[in-house]
């Protein structure tokens, strides 16, 4: 295998299917071998790619003729745990858009079938591949402790990508579905384990599953004393304002991602800006011998930031140094269990409308 490129199945040909297609054609360790979807989505990515792929509509099957060595799932939420486990016992090393289960217990179900077989398991967490959301976490660790973590993404859609959003919560709330990513960045400006959260969650639209919600808040306190806030919501009845908050505040002072372009109207469902961050804002607490602060705030610009076509090609490429190196992927597996176990405790949290303990879905 050392000898010649991967050859990698993309499941699921919608956003993140085709971002992940272009990244391996942009690659020389993969070959994209095969398209895999049960409709017309992989006939669309085709064209797309302007590439002659073959294209399947079962994942078993395109595993078996084309000979793949990785898949790539990106498919609805509620499938991953059972498309995963199938392509690792086919053999296949597995790359998984967030999150790996809709469960906690069928997250271990994975990373356990992952060890059994001897093959690698990444998980989608694109801001871990973002250096200046590196930054920012490391920003975090200057601020003492215990910090306070404020984050939301607010998402304002309509047309295809509030038919998207209706799709996911077929499966998953908003908090859920994004909020791994901002559970996990907290999880690493803390360094420490979260304990317990609360929630609250609401319906606001007859579109949508009746024991679903489509706007959620929750509230996590960590082992050190830290807290976190963060806030998801979706539809055409989302407000723009103030969809992007992403700071952290300790006793030292506080950190900020400011997106002026990013975070301005009409930006709320594109994408593109919700990696984006423009520029980091370092305030310093230190306040001189007549009570006034003694440091202006640092701003450090962002302007050279990846795109997020630059960014999946760095998640595959670090999928692809995990298979090629035997990189031992243990940590990156559990942190990806344990924010997806806040999340979800928070969403039993909104729905029982009381503070649940993170170990009650563990």
């Amino acid at each position: 295998m050392a000898n010649r490129a991967l050859r990698v199945l993309v499941v699921g040909c919608g956003n993140m299917g085709a971002a992940h297609a272009l990244a391996y054609l942009a690659l020389s360790e993969f070959t994209l071998c095969g398209l895999v979807a049960r409709g017309d989505s992989k006939n669309r990515l085709q064209r797309q790619l302007g590439a002659d792929l073959p294209l399947f509509d079962d994942m078993q099957e395109a595993i078996k003729q084309t000979q793949a060595d990785a898949v790539c799932i990106a498919t609805w939420p509620d499938t991953h745990e059972v498309l995963a486990l199938t392509a690792l016992a086919a053999g296949c090393h597995v790359f998984i858009e967030k999150p790996i289960a809709t469960t906690v217990s069928g997250a271990k179900r994975v990373v356990a079938m992952a060890q059994l077989a001897g093959k690698k398991l990444v998980v989608g967490y694109i801001l871990r591949h973002h250096p200046v959301w590196q930054q920012f976490i490391e920003l975090a660790h200057t601020l003492g402790k215990p910090l306070v973590m404020r984050m939301n993404l607010n998402q304002q859609s309509a047309g295809a990508a509030w038919h998207t959003h209706k799709m996911m919560m077929q499966s998953l709330s908003p908090i859920v579905d994004c909020g791994v990513h901002y559970l996990d960045v907290m999880c690493q400006m803390t360094r420490t384990s979260p304990l317990s959260v609360s929630a609250i969650g609401v319906r606001l639209s007859d579109e949508i599953p009746e024991k679903q919600f489509n706007y959620g808040q929750l509230q996590v306190r960590f082992a050190d004393g830290s807290v976190g806030w963060y806030e998801a919501g979706w539809g055409p009845m989302m407000s723009q304002t103030a969809f992007f908050i992403k700071d952290v505040i300790g006793p030292e002072g506080s950190a900020s991602i400011v997106a002026r372009q990013a975070g301005g109207e009409g930006q709320s469902a594109n994408v593109e800006a919700h990696t984006r961050t423009e520029s980091l804002r370092l305030h310093h607490s230190r306040l001189n011998a007549d009570g006034e602060f003694a440091q202006m705030d640092e701003w450090i610009s962002a302007a050279s930031e990846p795109d997020h076509f630059e960014l999946c090609r760095q998640e595959q490429l670090f999928f692809a140094r995990a298979i090629l190196d035997d990189n031992d992927l243990t940590q990156h597996q559990q942190q990806a269990i344990e924010s997806l176990a806040v999340v979800l405790a928070a969403d039993l949290a909104a729905r029982e409308q009381r503070m649940v303990n993170i170990k009650e879905v563990s």
